[in-house]
């Protein structure tokens, strides 16, 4: 057996103390399936009239995989934070053995911190810092290689990019240093504007921030230019996930995208990653998300 020298042992403790830091400077290196199939998943936003909640029984969180993969021929999933009934380890280890069982992986979390990122409240900030923090842990115990963090809105505080960048850079470093993702979507027309979070993300300048491109949300601008430059911008800026839709409705009002022009920026701009089907059109979700499979398939051949 080899003589560990003084020398040797404190060459070997100083690579164990750089370890976590050169962790965290690596890049995500999430291996996509290519299968058109494959690259698609099945969020429960849409069927959340469905699941299983208190005062209503339905659909719990672990047989949604199973009824993905059963009713969609799916195996990707993407389940919202607060459809989860608990955080503790073992209902989080029940259900990564669902999803595991049905031949399925998670593949984002869409999840609410609870606090604004950009609050003027230093307190309220570290306690949306800390709500990040927690669901990048779930995800590890879950096998979700991504989580996206709701940017919420602080009052009559205007969006700020400094605070949010601040905040956000220190959720990015802790994902990094637990191989999660954490992803920025284009949803509240305020508080995540589209424009809004690419000078957050620019600013952060970490591979583990990313954007995740939702294909209609800035289309209820009223502005199919403003929504297509807006997609255009998140996608050149996504990494693993984005949110599918051919359609908002908003108070009555229908706001029609274009699937296959949305599906082509996403392949100008080198994307590779999930589509994830998130219905939000008229009609209930399952017809609504048979056919946006059906025309995401088209559109990636």
């Amino acid at each position: 057996m080899p003589t560990i020298t003084r020398r040797t042992f404190l060459e070997s403790c100083a690579a164990l103390a750089a370890a976590p830091a050169l962790r965290s400077a690596a890049a995500p290196d999430i291996h996509f399936p290519t299968a058109p199939r494959d690259r698609l998943a099945v969020a429960s936003y849409p069927f959340r009239s469905f699941m299983d909640r208190p005062g209503h029984a339905g659909l719990k969180l672990t047989q949604f995989a199973s009824m993905v993969a059963a009713k969609f021929d799916i195996h990707n999933i993407e389940p919202l934070s607060s459809h989860f009934p608990s955080t503790a380890p073992a209902y989080l280890e029940e259900l990564r053995r669902s999803v595991e069982k049905a031949g399925s992986h998670i593949v984002d979390i869409p999840t609410n911190v609870g606090a604004s990122f950009y609050d003027p409240d230093a307190a309220r900030r570290a306690a949306a810092v800390a709500g990040g923090k927690r669901w990048v842990d779930v995800a590890v115990t879950v096998g979700s290689p991504s989580i996206r963090v709701h940017i919420q809105g602080a009052g009559g505080a205007a969006p700020n990019v400094a605070f949010t960048a601040a905040s956000l850079r220190q959720v990015a470093e802790y994902g990094a240093a637990h191989n999660v993702v954490v992803n920025l979507e284009n949803d509240d027309l305020v508080s995540e504007d589209a424009f809004f979070i690419v000078k957050v993300i620019d600013t952060v300048d970490s591979p583990w921030l990313r954007a995740l491109p939702d294909f209609g949300n800035s289309m209820m601008k009223g502005d199919a230019d403003f929504n297509y430059r807006a997609v255009t911008a998140m996608f050149h800026r996504a990494y693993n996930i984005s949110h599918v839709k051919d359609s908002e409705v908003d108070n009555g009002k229908v706001f029609r995208v274009s699937m296959p022009k949305t599906f082509a920026i996403a392949k100008a701009a080198g994307y590779r990653g999930y589509f994830s089907m998130e219905f939000e059109g008229q009609g209930e979700p399952y017809e609504g998300t048979r056919k946006l499979i059906e025309e995401s398939l088209r559109d990636l051949q």
